[in-house]
Order: structure tokens, then C-alpha cells, then sequence
């Protein structure tokens, strides 16, 4: 069973139920939310205030009545208060590496985790799944049968994955841009490998901005392997996942360039992405997912 504190590249091996992790991983999160500094992000209401009479009794907090002998009710925030669109690069590099398919799983339960937490706020979530091209997009709601649809979807991915095919990143965020409620927040699961000019990705990310969009990019990496080469040292066949051509070489040869030019990608994105004011978050689909929520939380802070 999945850890709620960790996610880990086996935890969906252990589990064919998406919602059910999604949920373990927001309500171990959000116990440990109330013990922590982050306690002032509320989840569930916004304030109490006093009962009128004549109202619904729906929201009434009994637990507050028996401390104080007075009735409240929950005030919530407003249904939809924020239009959230996640959207999950599909492409066939994000199914590496190919025997554990951590970089997709890893964004597969943190979209779903992230579906949960946005649903248990009565914010309003869409999904689109994108390869070269947008191959779903849904609308924006926040219904309990809209959710099950988004968790639905993104279950289906570990077993019926797109047919193979470049990534266009660009192409999809500059679409995404112009289809979507203006002032929406957009938090992006990607490597950010696109096979055209990656200054277009850049581009299209600023894009989303002018169309005052505020945006979280989650940049997913299997680090042992994509940032630092740990191969074996020994002639090995490298495929491509997208383009299908292969190599034969010898890790150690090429080791020290690759991890220059992968790190030096790395710092790229994330300057850039600072420059347009979008939070990088860096993830190693090795480690824990507690971050993507404790970021979430605080671009949710500062938007409201």
C-alpha cells in the first residue's frame, strides 16, 4: 500500500486504485498540514460566523456548539473560487524509464493527489493529456462525477498509453493558452523535452502568462539516469523513445559532457521560468511528492 507521506515508482504496482491513493496521499498530507507551519492553508471552510435564524442547519458546527454552547456554521469559500487546468505531457519520453515508467506514474498520482485536494476545496478542475498534439481536454468543473471522469482518464494512461510520436510542448501550451477561462492557474507535468526549438517552449510559457494565466511547472526527471548517467560502464544500446533511433556506447565515455549539458538544461529552465514568473519545481521522480503540494498550497495563498 502507498505510503501518504511518499510517493514512491512502485506504489501503483500495489495499487489498481487511483482514487484510493490519490486520497491516502491528501489526507496523510493534510494531517500532517495541521501539525506543521503550513496549518493556515484551510482545506475545508473558510470561517465560522454565527447561526441566523431561518438558515439551513446543513453547516452548522455541532463540535464548536458543544465547546461553546453557541451556534456557527461553516462558512465556505465560494463554489469554483479558483479554475484550475492540470496538464500532463503523455509523450513517449515521459513513459521512460521503460521498466518502471517513473517520470509518468510519478505525474499520474500527482495530478490525481492534486485532482483530490483541488476537489475537497470546491475548486473547479480540468485535465488535458498532450503529446505533439492535445489528445484530451476537458472542461473545467468541480463535481464529484466531473473528478471520478478526470481520475478515470488518467488511470487508463498506465495501460492504453498514445501511440509514440514527438513532443511539441510549444504547440500545445500556446493552444492551451487561447482556449482556456482567462485567470486560470495551469500547473504542467513535463520533462519540457520538445523536439522543435526549445526556445518556443519558452514562448509559449510566456504566452500563458500575457494571457494572465498564473502557471506551476513541474519539471519531471528520473535523476539518477537523465541528470547524472548512471549506466553501468559497459557498451550499451540507448533508444530513443520518440524517434526510435538507437546508439551504441560506452556510458563512462560519454558521462562528463552529458551530465554538463543536462545540468546546464536544467539551470536553463529554471531561470527562464523565473524570469516569467512561473514556479519551477523541480521533481526527481525518485523522491517524495509532499512538494508539489506544499507548492500548490502556496501559489494558492498568493493568488487569493
Amino acid at each position: 500500500m502507498a505510503k501518504a507521506s511518499a510517493l514512491l515508482p512502485d506504489d501503483l504496482r500495489t495499487t489498481t486504485n487511483l482514487e484510493l491513493l490519490a486520497r491516502q496521499l491528501v489526507e496523510g498530507f493534510i494531517t500532517g498540514l495541521h501539525k506543521s507551519p503550513y496549518h493556515g492553508f484551510s482545506v475545508e471552510f473558510a470561517e465560522h460566523r454565527l447561526y441566523n435564524e431561518g438558515e439551513s442547519t446543513r453547516h452548522i458546527d455541532w463540535r464548536v456548539y458543544a465547546r461553546t454552547d453557541r451556534l456557527y456554521t461553516k462558512q465556505f469559500e465560494e463554489e469554483t473560487n479558483l479554475r484550475c487546468l492540470i496538464a500532463v505531457d503523455v509523450s513517449p519520453s515521459m513513459y521512460y524509464p521503460v521498466d518502471s515508467l517513473a517520470k509518468i506514474k510519478f505525474s499520474i498520482v500527482a495530478a490525481a493527489a492534486l485532482i483530490q485536494l483541488l476537489y475537497r476545496q470546491r475548486d473547479a478542475t480540468g485535465l488535458c493529456l498532450f503529446s505533439d498534439t492535445i489528445r484530451t481536454l476537458t472542461p473545467v468543473k468541480s463535481t464529484s462525477a466531473h473528478r471520478q471522469k478526470l481520475l478515470t482518464e488518467l488511470q487508463q494512461l498506465l495501460h492504453k498509453p498514445y501511440a509514440a510520436g514527438a513532443t511539441h510542448v510549444a504547440a500545445v501550451l500556446h493552444e492551451i493558452a487561447e482556449k482556456i477561462h482567462r485567470r486560470s492557474l495551469v500547473i504542467l507535468f513535463s520533462d519540457i523535452f520538445d523536439t522543435e526549438n526549445q526556445d518556443e517552449v519558452f514562448k509559449a510559457l510566456q504566452h500563458l502568462r500575457h494571457n494572465q494565466h498564473e502557471v506551476i511547472v513541474f519539471h519531471v526527471s528520473d535523476y539518477a539516469t537523465e541528470l547524472e548517467f548512471n549506466f553501468a560502464d559497459r557498451p550499451t544500446e540507448f533508444i530513443d523513445l520518440e524517434r526510435g533511433e538507437k546508439i551504441k556506447l560506452n556510458p563512462a565515455d560519454v558521462r562528463d559532457r552529458f551530465v554538463k549539458e543536462a545540468k546546464a538544461f536544467h539551470r536553463q529552465v529554471n531561470l527562464r521560468c523565473n524570469q516569467l514568473k512561473i514556479d519551477f519545481v523541480p521533481c526527481n521522480v525518485r523522491e517524495d511528492v509532499k512538494t508539489i503540494f506544499q507548492t500548490f498550497l502556496i501559489k494558492r495563498a498568493r493568488m487569493g
